[in-house]
C-alpha cells in the first residue's frame, strides 16, 4: 500500500530512508532498442538489503508454467545485502520494482543508464543462430560432446549426476521425474548465480574457482570414459537438444519477443527448406547431365580401317540407291530419259556390279603398282630433289669459297710485312 518512486533514464536519486522503485516499460516497439538494456545501479557506503518485489503475490493465478517458476523463485529468493547492486533490465519486459532498506542513516544513490547496444544479449543472440546451424555437425564432434560435458556438469551437477547414473535407475518414468526436479533445482541455482556472480566473485573467488575446476576436471573424465557418441539415436537426440538450446539463446538474446519468435521460424522454415532445395538440386544436376550434349570423341583411323570403312560404307550406300530406285516413289521415267546408258542402270538396279570390269581394269593399270600415274609421281619428286641439291651445292660452295678467302687474305699481307 506505499506508492513506489517511478524511475526514468538518466535519473540520479539520492535517498537515505527505506523506499521502492519502480520502472515502467514503454510498449511502443522500435527495433533500435533490439540489444538495448536499462542498467541500474544503486550503492552506498553501507551496507543496505535489496530486496525484489514481485508483482504477482499468489502463485495459484501464474498462467504458465514458466510464470509459476518465476513467482516461485521469487518467494524464495532472499533479500540482498550488500554495499552495492546492478540491475538489468531489458527494454521490453515486465515492469520491475524493488525496495531498498539500509540499516543505517547512510545516504544511497541509485543511478538509471541505458545500454544502447548490451553485449551480453548480441553475445547469446549470435551464438543460438551459430548453434542452431550448425547443431548436426557439432552433434558429431567429439571436442564439442567433451566441452558440451564439462558446461552441463558446471551449470547443472544434478542433471549431469542423473545421466551418469541413468543405468541404475530400471524405471523409465522415475527417471524422468528426477530429471524433471534436478532441471527445476538447476534453473533455480542458475537464476540465483546469475543475479549474484558480482557478489559471489569478489567475495568468493577461491570457491568459485574450485568449484568449477573440480567440477569440471569430473564432467570431463566422465565423458572420456564414456567416448562421444556413436549410435545415430543419440546423435540426434543430441542435435535436438542443441537446436531447443539454441532456441532458447535467441529467446534471450534479443529484448523484442516478437523479434526472436520470428527469427526461430526463420531458422525453422531454413532448416527444413535444406530437404526440398538439396532434392532440387539433386534433380536439376540429373536434368543437366542428360540433357548435356556429349562432348565429340574424335578417332584417327589407319590406313587399312580407312580402307575398310570406305568399302562397306560404299556397299551400304549402294544398297540405299538400288532400294530407293526399286520404290514406287522413284521417277523412273525421267530417270531414264536423261540417261545414256538406260540398260546398265537397269542391270544396276537388279543387282549388276556398278563398275564394269573393264572400268576396274582400266582403273587398275592407271592407278596401281606399275602405272603411268605412279611413274610421273615419283619422277617428279625425284627431279624436285635433284633441283635442290644442285642448289644446295651451289650454295656449299660459296661458303666454302668465302671461307677460303677470309683464310687466305691474312698472309699476303704478312709477307709484306715481312
Amino acid at each position: 500500500g506505499k506508492n513506489c518512486s517511478l524511475l526514468q533514464e538518466m535519473d540520479v536519486i539520492q535517498k537515505q530512508d527505506e523506499n521502492c522503485y519502480c520502472y515502467v516499460q514503454n510498449r511502443t516497439i522500435h527495433l533500435q532498442y533490439l540489444w538495448s538494456t536499462l542498467q541500474i545501479k544503486v550503492s552506498s557506503r553501507e551496507k543496505f538489503q535489496f530486496e525484489p518485489i514481485s508483482e504477482k503475490n499468489n502463485c495459484r493465478n501464474s498462467e504458465t508454467v514458466f510464470e509459476f517458476a518465476a513467482c516461485a523463485v521469487q518467494i524464495l529468493w532472499k533479500p540482498e545485502t550488500c554495499t552495492e547492486t546492478f540491475l538489468s533490465i531489458k527494454q521490453y519486459g515486465e515492469d520491475v520494482c524493488f525496495k531498498i532498506q539500509p540499516f543505517k542513516i547512510e545516504p544511497y544513490i541509485v543511478r538509471v543508464k541505458r545500454e544502447m547496444l548490451d553485449g551480453k544479449l548480441l553475445f547469446l543472440f549470435v551464438a543460438g543462430i551459430f548453434l542452431f546451424h550448425f547443431a548436426n555437425s557439432l552433434s558429431r564432434s567429439a571436442k564439442f560432446f567433451y566441452l558440451s560435458g564439462i558446461i552441463l556438469g558446471v551449470l547443472a551437477l544434478l542433471v549431469f549426476v542423473l545421466l551418469t547414473l541413468k543405468r541404475f535407475i530400471p524405471r523409465h518414468s522415475t527417471f524422468w521425474i528426477l530429471m524433471s526436479g534436478s532441471w527445476m533445482v538447476s534453473l533455480y541455482f542458475i537464476y540465483c548465480f546469475k543475479e549474484n556472480i558480482q557478489w559471489l566473485w569478489s567475495e568468493h573467488k577461491n570457491y568459485l574457482l574450485g568449484y568449477f575446476l573440480a567440477v569440471g576436471i569430473t564432467s570431463f573424465a566422465i565423458c572420456y570414459q564414456h567416448g562421444p557418441l556413436t549410435t545415430e539415436l543419440s546423435i540426434t537426440l543430441f542435435t535436438w537438444a542443441l537446436q531447443l538450446t539454441a532456441f532458447v539463446l535467441i529467446y534471450f538474446g534479443v529484448t523484442i519477443p516478437q523479434v526472436a519468435y520470428a527469427v526461430i521460424a526463420v531458422s525453422l522454415c531454413s532448416k527444413g527448406l535444406c530437404y526440398p532445395l538439396g532434392a532440387a538440386c539433386h534433380i536439376a544436376r540429373k536434368m543437366k547431365h542428360h540433357f548435356k550434349s556429349k562432348k565429340l570423341m574424335f578417332k584417327y583411323l589407319t590406313e587399312e580401317e580407312y580402307r575398310e570403312q570406305g568399302e562397306s560404307e560404299t556397299i551400304r550406300a549402294l544398297e540405299e540407291l538400288r532400294s530407293f530406285c526399286r520404290s514406287p516413289d522413284f521417277p523412273s521415267w525421267i530417270a531414264i530419259s536423261k540417261l545414256q546408258a538406260p540398260h546398265r542402270f537397269a542391270a544396276f538396279v537388279l543387282g549388276s556390279p556398278h563398275v564394269s570390269p573393264a572400268e576396274t581394269k582400266a582403273h587398275d593399270e592407271q592407278f596401281g603398282i606399275g602405272s603411268s600415274f605412279l611413274e610421273e609421281q615419283l619422277f617428279e619428286t625425284r627431279a624436285q630433289s635433284e633441283q635442290d641439291e644442285p642448289a644446295n651445292s651451289v650454295h656449299e660452295e660459296d661458303e666454302e669459297n668465302e671461307n677460303e678467302m677470309h683464310t687466305q687474305i691474312p698472309f699476303p699481307y704478312a709477307t709484306e710485312l715481312l
